[in-house]
């Protein structure tokens, strides 16, 4: 059965808004995936640079009703980089932020800060590692903890802006344990029990979980930033490929085997959305304005400033130029308007059309003057929460309305093979955007030919319920999982 159009619309618009993300013209350009290192100064900055965004609706079974918001940090992540690995930053603030009215501006905020203390056998031996197996790590507190030398504690802050009237700012706790870098079996023998132990419930229905995960986008990313040198010309997938995500790959997962730090927020819908079908929501990170440095530590004041946001994947990679790359990282979503002509001249397909002489063209959402330089129709599938709107902001949109997939019957393509509950509308772990938005912004001669990258499932299966994204791989046994060569296991003996 056909859904309603504008269930459709709203679906759509975020899988043009993505297409018009990947694209942007003149002058030089940055590349990256899906904001892994996709600005100058964020790709500096590893522990601010947020990788992915995800909200969805819960698709865990008895949660649905749940909305959940995650977000991505420290792209890259090399499983075996000790003795540090890999943390949270005390000085950074990660914020997930959520416009509930149309207008564009955030109405609800959770704001996560961590702090970092050296503690049990590392600090009472003086030992240079972070974490050893004296005893291994088998708990985040307590006895079993002792090995956990360095440890990071994190608090949740819920802010409500009140209208006209005072923001109310609620603590929903502060001593929530991050889950550490999976080291190996010997350092952390269960790491999946370990993870369990960081997933907190604090009433209300809201349940909270910080630690280290699997990277769970898929991406040739060679390929496609080699000046979209896929590896396949044109880059067509067959009826089957399709259909069954294991046929013939043709890609290489770059991210294959890397990790990320996750930050994830449950939360029931009635708690944020104050009765509207339809959020928009993005994540950012934040740094003290001045920063004094001495001494083997660091101090900041003057209040906090925004260094990254991120809402539908791929915008800043290849939508915005790079001379404006920082500068979108830096100020509100609501000011997209001053970036207006990146999305009406996008040039994502103009690159399709030189590289793969195939035609573009526009989609039906646009107005009968869109053209390949006049994309309005990515304009109101990105930067609009209706077509009528005036106000424009770039953020996920997310409609209430639309029940969840369950994980086994998600459609990587999502909109595109009959799955409404995937990007745009919103977007899950499982959605590959990457396809999604080659063919929406190429237009109907890559829908019907299959464009895509040829990368059509993550190398580790995903969890049906929170935090959903897989156990990261540990450091020990690290193999990279791509077809480029991976690092060697040796035989066990």
């Amino acid at each position: 059965m056909r859904k309603p159009l504008a269930v459709a619309l709203v679906l759509v618009a975020g899988v043009l808004a993505l297409a018009a993300a990947l694209t942007r013209g003149p002058g030089p350009q940055s590349a990256a995936a899906a904001s892994h290192r996709e600005a100058p100064l964020i790709a500096l900055d590893p522990a601010a640079d947020i990788s992915d965004f995800f909200m969805f609706r819960s698709y865990e079974p008895g949660h649905e009703n749940n909305v959940v918001l995650i977000m991505d940090v420290i792209p890259g992540e090399e499983p075996s980089s000790g003795p540090n690995y890999f943390n949270f930053d005390p000085s950074v603030r990660y914020s997930f932020s959520i416009d509930n009215n149309k207008d564009g501006a955030w109405d609800v905020r959770f704001d996560v800060d961590f702090r970092t203390e050296i503690r049990g056998a590392v600090d009472q031996l003086g030992l240079p590692l972070s974490y050893v197996a004296v005893p291994p790590i088998t708990k985040l507190d307590g006895d079993g903890s002792q090995g956990l030398g360095l440890r990071q504690k994190y608090s949740v802050t819920m802010t409500r802006r009140n209208g006209p009237g005072p923001m109310i700012a609620t603590k929903l706790g502060d001593d929530f344990i991050a889950v550490p870098s999976n080291v190996g079996p010997r350092t952390t023998p269960n790491y999946a029990d370990l993870a369990a132990q960081g997933i907190y419930d604090v009433g209300g229905g809201i349940r909270l979980f910080a630690g280290q995960r699997q990277d769970p986008f898929y991406i040739d990313l060679g390929g496609t930033f080699d000046t979209l040198n896929l590896r396949r010309t044109p880059p067509l997938l067959s009826a089957g490929e399709d259909a069954d995500d294991t046929v013939n790959p043709f890609g290489v997962d770059m991210l294959a085997g890397f990790n990320v730090h996750e930050i994830a927020i449950e939360v029931p819908s009635a708690t944020i959305a104050n009765g509207s079908s339809v959020l928009g929501g993005y994540a950012s990170t934040n740094r003290a304005r001045t920063t004094v440095r001495g001494e083997g530590k660091s101090t900041g004041s003057s209040g906090m400033v925004q260094v990254q946001r991120l809402a539908n994947p791929l915008i800043n990679e290849v939508v915005i130029g790079t001379e404006d790359k920082d500068y979108w990282n830096s100020v509100d979503p609501a000011r997209e308007s001053e970036f207006l002509d990146y999305y009406l001249n996008p040039r994502l397909a103009t690159a399709l059309e030189l590289v793969y002489g195939v035609p573009t063209g526009c989609t039906p959402f646009g107005t009968s003057a869109c053209s390949t330089s006049n994309r309005d129709d990515l304009v109101n599938v990105l930067l609009k929460y209706d077509a009528s709107d005036t106000k424009l902001s770039e953020l996920l949109r997310l409609n209430l309305g639309v029940a969840p997939t369950p994980l086994a019957s998600q459609k990587r393509l999502t909109i595109l093979a009959g799955d409404n509950a995937g990007w745009p509308n919103g977007r899950r772990p499982r959605d590959d955007v990457t396809d999604v938005a080659i063919r929406v912004v190429g237009g109907p001669n890559y829908l019907n030919g299959h464009a895509g990258d040829g990368v059509n499932v993550d190398d580790a299966a995903l969890t049906g319920g929170f935090p959903f994204l897989a156990t990261p791989a540990d450091g020990r046994n690290f193999n990279s999982g791509s077809t480029q060569t991976p690092h060697k296991v040796p035989p066990t003996s």
